[in-house]
């Protein structure tokens, strides 16, 4: 099933449960996918109105970027999901099982593909809400910032397993990590000071 044709409460119970999906990736996929929502939802209640008439065709532009990026997000929850299936399978394995350990490296790269997606489309995200100076866009930074940073301790858990052949991944992901923390934190602030 497509977890994210749940209730809020039916995606949370089976995200308590034991069961290996939706994890840490899927949780991070779909938080974005609400903070992306809340740029959307700004971008909507500025549409039509005479104040932001000239800026108009800027705000159509933006609320198509952020209703596609709130699309791929929702689908990382499932492919998350099925990227972790061949780590599982590697990791029920015996320890001395022949080439495990290279299956494992190529398993955990796998395993790392969607939470480095993730990672893309908050930073995406985050540059729609930039735009978006108001609380909710603020509330939309504060909730891409986490995701972002979960999905990045999802990347970093599998490239850690790698040992040196994750060391582009794990580059890689710092350098989105570092760069989406600073828009989280500059927007969050912006949006913050203006309330204060």
């Amino acid at each position: 099933m497509d977890d994210t044709m749940r209730s809020c409460r039916e995606f949370t119970a089976v995200l308590s449960s034991a069961a290996p999906a939706p994890g840490g990736g899927g949780a991070a996929a779909l938080t974005a996918a609400v903070g992306t929502a809340l740029c959307g939802m700004v971008a909507n209640l500025t549409t039509g109105k005479k104040a932001y008439s000239a800026v108009e065709s800027d705000i159509q532009q933006l609320l198509s970027t952020t209703n596609a990026l709130q699309e791929k997000l929702l689908d990382q929850v499932a492919a998350d999901a099925e990227g972790f299936l061949p780590l599982a399978a590697v990791y029920a394995l015996p320890k001395d099982a022949p080439d495990r350990a290279a299956k494992l490296v190529q398993a955990s790269e796998t395993a790392c593909a969607v939470p480095l997606r993730i990672m893309e489309l908050c930073v995406d995200a985050l540059a729609a809400a930039g735009r978006l100076a108001v609380s909710d866009a603020g509330c939309a930074a504060a909730i891409l910032g986490g995701a972002l940073r979960a999905a990045s301790l999802n990347v970093l858990v599998n490239t850690k397993a790698m040992g040196a052949a994750g060391a582009p991944l794990t580059e890689r992901c710092l350098a989105l990590l570092a760069r989406g923390e600073a828009a989280s934190d500059a927007v969050f602030k912006q949006v913050k000071d203006r309330l204060l």
